[in-house]
């Protein structure tokens, strides 16, 4: 396909996307099962394409002055990709399948086209609905954080301490130009292509033997402040997949043991072939079995409570950037209350002096400051343990600069250029 088609591939795609309000990968792979022709690079730049666009909705379509599919992907290669008007209608030759020319309007706004003047969810690319939300987060910096969640995200790995140093898995890798991640000691980054795609890992010798896992710097550094240590006894009460289970299984050497956990047995699925992979042998993995009390044995016994909260998923917004746009007020109230259901279940596993680690992958204080203190306010056994002492504690002193005084540790893009991810300690008395 040519340039220009791809470009035309993409406005149809996003039009589907829209029309159906749908996932995007759900879009992208039905309109790669209805266009066999395109090869496995055409479907990779038309999803880059695509999530370009979504990336910068609401910027490309106020420099445009339009909402449509069309001019969402132009504005979107101007204020994404850098084109200039010449390059943009070089791909709108109306030649083959490439799209129409570019009107009269078209050109003037993609000339002209500012967003000096755009309001906040314009400018942050972000839901009018949230605006109230980013500005109690972030002050007068929720336009440069709304900015920095629309830009594209490095491919972020961990060592895998139970198998390789960093520096070993730094070799592996050095034919991708992987590089050491600047406050995870133990991970590695690799830079999105032009296209903003990454390397096919699943192809990769050091991937496949598990040397290394594919895990954002700001997941890593959610797990290292857990601080767990060989012999400790943790459990994972929201473990999904496995990511934060299996880099606490490398900083316990394999010496104690790890429950591993999640309400939805299907989340877990994952996490035995990884675990194998990974060469972790202190996971006991407790699926859930109808009614039954599968952790009843753990009461007041574990020296961690990990709770990887399920959340609205701001921070990961790099990553997903159609997730910004489906988003609904009452998800946010729904995850608040499942965010407060953990918390008093996980007040049970804790032992006298054992912690609760609370995160989530959001930017909001409505999902992680204010569930804390609302927590702290019905628990007092617990107290909070400041930013500084975690970090202290997991010996992190690199994120000592961004330790605050309030209420936990925050991460994002614009500050750690990790995604977005909020942790706070609880140490029972």
């Amino acid at each position: 396909m040519t340039p220009g088609a791809r470009v035309a591939a993409a406005i149809e795609a996003l039009d589907d996307l829209v029309a159906r309000r749908r996932p995007a990968q759900d879009a992208l792979k039905d309109w790669g099962l209805a266009h066999r022709f395109a090869g496995s690079k055409d479907r990779a730049a038309i999803s880059g394409l695509v999530f370009d666009a979504l990336r910068r909705k609401a910027s490309a379509a106020w420099i445009m002055q339009d909402e449509t599919s069309r001019a969402i992907v132009l504005g979107a290669l101007r204020l994404q990709r850098g084109l200039s008007f010449e390059e943009i209608g070089s791909l709108c030759s109306g030649e083959g399948h490439s799209p129409p020319p570019l009107s009269d309007s078209e050109r003037e706004h993609l000339l002209t086209g500012s967003l000096d003047a755009a309001p906040l969810p314009v400018a942050a690319d972000i839901h009018d609905w949230l605006v109230p939300h980013f500005l109690t987060a972030f002050g007068d910096r929720a336009i440069e954080e709304g900015r920095a969640l629309a830009e594209r995200a490095p491919v972020d790995l961990r060592a895998n301490r139970l198998k390789a140093t960093r520096d070993k898995a730094l070799a592996a890798m050095a034919h991708l130009n992987a590089e050491p991640t600047p406050f995870s000691p133990i991970g590695l980054r690799i830079a999105p292509g032009t296209d903003g795609r990454g390397p096919a890992l699943a192809a990769e010798a050091a991937f496949a033997k598990g040397l290394v896992e594919i895990q954002d710097e700001g997941s890593q550094l959610a797990s290292l402040l857990c601080a767990a240590k060989p012999g400790e006894q943790v459990l994972d009460l929201c473990a999904g997949g496995g990511g934060k289970t299996l880099a606490l299984a490398a900083e316990m050497e394999n010496r104690g043991q790890i429950y591993a956990t999640d309400t939805d047995g299907r989340r877990l699925m994952p996490i035995y072939a990884r675990l194998e992979r990974a060469n972790a042998r202190n996971v006991q993995v407790r699926a859930p079995r109808g009614g039954a009390d599968i952790l009843g044995d753990l009461r007041r016994r574990c020296d961690l409570v990990l709770i990887d909260a399920p959340c609205t998923g701001t921070g990961t917004w790099r990553r997903n950037p159609d997730a910004k746009w489906r988003i609904r007020p009452g998800a946010l109230a729904e995850r608040i209350k499942a965010q407060d259901e953990l918390l008093t279940r996980a007040a049970d596993f804790a032992k006298p002096s054992g912690r609760i680690v609370y995160v989530t992958c959001s930017v909001l204080r409505d999902e992680n400051e204010d569930r804390v203190s609302a927590f702290l306010q019905t628990h007092p056994q617990f107290a909070l343990q400041s930013a500084e002492v975690m970090i202290a504690r997991a010996e992190l002193a690199t994120l000592q600069p961004f330790a605050k005084n309030g209420i936990g540790l925050r991460l994002s893009p614009a500050t750690t250029h990790t995604d977005g991810f909020y942790v706070a300690m609880l140490m029972r008395a």
